[in-house]
């Protein structure tokens, strides 16, 4: 028998959200199978009053979904809403709640106190969603779980299944705690990090059964050693100085880690290749850094690649820099119903793996759920470059062109000239490149770190904005403490490190490579 999901919220507020979740329960393939919604405006004329009908449909139901909002809605003469009762029942008689909060500037006080209260009822939620495609993700990850750790699938998608063997104890709890401050600052995650909260925030993502039992999700995000239960789970970088792939090959990487230690190191490799002019301190104090290519659209890709994939491939996510493109390949295919023509246009999007994707968003990589590609393609059009191209073989790939391209003719001169911040990549520079020992040798973050810096001495929260950088938690163990080891990088207050008013500047040595890397970019 299907179970009944019975749909609650003010219904004047969220009409459109509430019929979305209906429609879409109803005509998924999967979901039809078990669920079958329950909306109260749908329910025919009876010789009953409005507030037993709901009420009596609300303590039948199997699963209830509650959408909070701005407005408390019609109260009755105990100054209690209908939408609240609903909730009390569905708790009184131990119906599965999922609960999910529009993000919104201002909330009604009685709904707040609501909100509230759901928080303290419910460990695996709420979930904080601001348009209808974020709820449709957010739904489709909830029920699917909902379904997994229930036994009512063999098998589901690969994030979502539990793992065999891994533990809690597989998982790092420093890991955990620099999700949530990201989570927190980017996304208004509702939950603090203790110790005691680990339980309820893999709860709220999803992440673990009601029993403790791991998801292979959980183990991509969080674990100690990713590569232990997933070898394949790494990202393989190379750069080539033609616009074949061809030797000579003028850097290699295979980078390993979690979920967001891959993201970052491949978008860290792109960005060490390509060029990066410093511009003047004409606006102000801090002299800005222009990549070649915008770097949210380098995110966006390697993003798309990681949370797509098929994790039960033995293949990996490959970036490759060309002369002129940049190409990001992941293992597997297009979920179901989304072509490569609708990818250029507005689509739903339903993540391969939605339990992934759900905390890479939460951590602020990407803007929003369902938007991957169509930003991608804005962010490059914006920067004067040749729209970006997708391709379905045995692998999903994304092209994004470099200003250099040889086909790129679709920008007028006018246009090129006003950002001539953006270097073209000539044989001249390759060449530098590869004979010169010093700049051949240097790390990805220990570059970007001298880039951003510049001339300036900058605190950490300067210098984390200047980089860009998604994942806060690591600066200075992966970007100073490596540039500083290696002279270029000094502390204003070495002897305190935890000071609020810490600060970074180069050194002699530092402001040299500085000023050959911008030789280097501006030749």
């Amino acid at each position: 028998m299907r179970q009944t999901i019975f749909i609650s919220s003010v219904q004047s507020e969220f009409e459109a959200e509430r019929s979305m979740i209906a429609e879409y329960i109803r005509t998924d393939a999967l979901f039809a199978r078990y669920f079958e919604p329950f909306l109260f405006e749908e329910l025919p004329a009876q010789d009953v009053s409005a507030q037993k009908a709901y009420l009596d449909a609300a303590s039948t139901a199997d699963i209830y979904i509650v959408l909070v909002g701005e407005r408390y809605g019609y109260e009755d003469s105990e100054g209690v809403s209908p939408t609240e009762r609903e909730y009390d029942i569905a708790t009184e008689n131990s119906a599965y709640r999922l609960a999910f909060v529009k993000d919104v500037e201002k909330r009604n006080s009685k709904e707040e106190k609501f909100k509230n209260k759901i928080e303290q009822d419910i460990t695996r939620n709420p979930i904080l969603f601001s348009t209808i495609d974020e709820l449709r993700n957010n739904v489709y990850a909830a029920l699917v779980h909902y379904l997994f750790v229930k036994r009512k699938l063999i098998s589901g998608p690969f994030d979502a299944s539990l793992h065999p063997i891994a533990s809690l104890a597989d998982l790092d709890k420093n890991k955990i705690r620099r999700f949530v401050g990201l989570a927190r600052e980017k996304r208004k995650f509702p939950i603090q990090y203790s110790e005691e909260h680990i339980h309820t925030i893999l709860s709220s993502l999803h992440l673990i059964s009601d029993n403790d039992e791991v998801t292979n999700a959980a183990l991509l995000l969080f674990g100690k050693d990713v590569q232990k239960w997933f070898i394949s789970a790494t990202i393989k970088c190379a750069h080539f100085p033609t616009e074949l792939m061809s030797k000579p090959i003028l850097s290699q990487q295979l980078i390993e880690g979690d979920v967001f230690e891959v993201i970052d190191g491949a978008v860290d490799f792109v960005l060490s290749k390509i060029d990066a002019r410093v511009g003047e301190r004409t606006q102000s104090a801090q002299a800005d850094i222009r990549y070649e290519l915008p770097i949210q659209a380098v995110t966006e890709a390697i993003v798309n690649a990681v949370i797509h994939r098929d994790y039960t491939s033995t293949g990996s996510v490959q970036v490759m820099l060309f002369k002129d493109r940049l190409e990001v390949w992941n293992p597997g295919r297009l979920p179901y119903g989304i072509t490569l023509a609708k990818l250029s246009g507005e689509h739903n999007s339903i993540p391969v793996n939605p339990l992934l994707a759900r905390p890479v968003y939460l951590a602020g990589y990407i803007e929003q759920l369902g938007t991957g590609t169509t930003d991608l393609i804005n962010r490059c059009i914006e920067y004067g470059l040749r729209e970006p191209e997708f391709y379905q073989n045995e692998n999903f790939r994304t092209i994004i062109w470099r200003k250099t391209s040889n086909h790129d003719t679709n920008h007028d001169t006018n246009h090129d000239s006003n950002h001539d911040e953006v270097l073209s990549n000539n044989k001249s520079n390759e060449n530098k490149i590869v004979y010169d020992e010093e700049i051949n040798t240097l790390s990805n973050q220990v570059r970007r770190v001298v880039l951003a810096l510049g001339n300036a001495q900058l605190t950490r929260e300067e210098l984390l904005d200047k980089m860009e950088l998604r994942n806060r938690g690591n600066l200075r163990e992966r970007y100073i403490n490596p540039a500083v080891e290696a002279g270029y990088v000094k502390l204003r207050f070495p002897d305190s490190l935890q000071r609020k008013d810490q600060a970074y500047y180069l050194t002699r040595k530092g402001i040299k490579l500085l000023n050959k890397l911008k030789k280097l970019g501006n030749n």
